[in-house]
């Protein structure tokens, strides 16, 4: 493990090349998730073994039965930095980094043997080829999809839905037919649990060990990977909030006396963020994005609190997590766009 990493400033940091980090994956705590995801594919008779490499998000590319590992998690340095560039960090934790690694040992199941072809799983998943969308909508409440990673991950995209299918039935330990009992993605995890066994022993018919974006060819310097990571999660104007902001607010000529609504969300900031994101499981940075975009709006707009603040807080988390949905998944479809 590079130890100079641990003395310098995070402006120092900042300034060096992805290239230039050192970081190994094999030298680190993830070799032991990798690991025992691999225990659990060979447990079930899969000749899987995805070959792993570093690169600057969690991915498994088209043609590739392998994963990338993001290169913030191999160093304690760099998992504190992405902490404060971001507010989290996705996989930081070993229960984290296993769901994450069983979902993508799925997208390299698919890939490895080309599963998105076959016509039953189009049936149940949809179609793969599919372009993925700028922003998906779920239904916290729908029952045709499996929940495993946040933010009900597998409504984004066919793909996904199957990745995180996969990743439920590969657990173990999960008494998944009494947990989805009764839901129509039951037949999801009975299709993949047949599947898998008509898989096994089976040699995969794609076995490239390509490495796409590899971090060792990466010329960007860390400032501009969180500038960029920080503008995915942009909008294209803050106007879309007017008219909640209107009602939750009062315009000024109404309540002259009222707090100055841009100054009551940047004093309540950090609460709401913290609550909505403890109560959605939504990512903290799309959640500080579209707080910042409705403290400028209301800014611009002259607008003052009214009304009961206890009230207030609770209508500004419903806004706050009704805004933010269609914006938590950019970051981890860059590589699939």
């Amino acid at each position: 493990m590079p130890r100079r990493l641990d003395h310098l400033s995070d402006d120092q940091l900042l300034g060096l090349r992805l290239r230039d980090l050192g970081v190994s994956w094999r030298r680190s705590w993830i070799a032991g998730v990798v690991r025992q995801v691999r225990r659990e594919l060979a447990a079930r008779e899969l000749r899987l073994d995805p070959h792993v490499w570093v690169s600057d998000e969690w991915f498994s590319p088209d043609g590739v039965p392998g994963v990338a590992i993001p290169f913030y998690l191999l160093h304690p340095r760099l998992v504190r930095l992405e902490r404060k560039q971001v507010l989290q960090v996705e996989g930081g934790t070993r229960e984290s980094a296993l769901r994450i690694l069983r979902h993508e040992a799925g997208h390299a199941m698919q890939h490895a043997f080309g599963l998105h072809r076959l016509k039953r799983w189009r049936e149940l998943f949809g179609s793969g080829a599919q372009p993925y969308p700028d922003f998906y909508q779920p239904n916290p409440a729908s029952r045709r999809y499996v929940i495993h990673l946040p933010y009900w991950y597998a409504q984004a995209h066919p793909a996904e839905d199957f990745a995180e299918t996969f990743a439920v039935w590969l657990a173990p330990g999960q008494r998944w037919r009494k947990r989805y009992a009764g839901w129509q993605a039951l037949a999801k995890l009975e299709y993949v649990d047949e599947l898998m066994r008509d898989l096994a022993g089976a040699r995969a018919p794609v076995r490239s060990v390509a490495k796409i974006d590899p971090i060792e060819r990466n010329e960007q310097t860390l400032a501009d990977y969180y500038a960029q990571k920080r503008g995915r999660f942009r909008i294209a104007s803050t106007e879309i909030y007017d008219e909640d902001l209107l009602r939750v607010f009062a315009e000024p000529g109404r309540r002259p006396r009222g707090e100055s609504a841009a100054g009551y969300l940047g004093r309540h900031k950090t609460r709401l963020r913290r609550r909505v994101a403890r109560h959605t499981g939504k990512h903290e940075l799309a959640l500080d994005v579209v707080l910042g975009d409705m403290i400028a709006r209301a800014r611009e707009l002259g607008l003052r609190t009214h009304g009961s603040p206890r009230a207030l807080l609770v209508e500004l988390a419903i806004l706050l997590a009704a805004r933010s949905v269609e914006y938590v998944y950019r970051a981890r479809e860059w590589h699939a766009l």
